[in-house]
């Protein structure tokens, strides 16, 4: 068992947000990845797939998401389960941002709407 302290949590900052590791293969040595994810308020994440599942669970806030063809309306409490493979693009509510967590294999790698690999992001490894 690994134990992870508060102070001890890995933040990634992007244009679109502050992604704060839990715990993943690199941090804790955990097969999948845990995270939160606080955007600030009307910030549109880039359009791009993952290679695995992810689920996001809204905390506090909302936000369109954009996946595949589909856009829905989520706000605290949702949860959206999206499929590997899937373009997604994850646009913050104009007034409030989001707070949400997030969980995908460890390792998940991100892929442009063109297939480019892009690597795996900072706070999945």
């Amino acid at each position: 068992m690994s134990v992870i302290r508060d102070a001890d949590s890995r933040r990634s900052e992007t244009p679109s947000g502050v992604m704060t590791t839990f715990a993943s293969p690199t941090q804790g040595g955990a097969s999948c990845a845990l995270w939160r994810v606080d955007a600030k308020p009307g910030v549109a994440g880039p359009q791009h797939g993952i290679d695995t599942e992810q689920v996001w669970s809204w905390l506090a806030g909302g936000a369109t998401v954009e996946l595949g063809d589909e856009r829905f309306a989520v706000g605290a409490g949702d949860t959206v389960v999206m499929p590997a493979h899937v373009l997604r693009r994850v646009v913050a509510d104009e007034q409030a941002g989001f707070t949400a967590v997030v969980t995908a294999a460890g390792g998940a790698r991100a892929l442009m709407p063109d297939g480019t690999d892009a690597g795996t992001p900072p706070w999945i490894a």
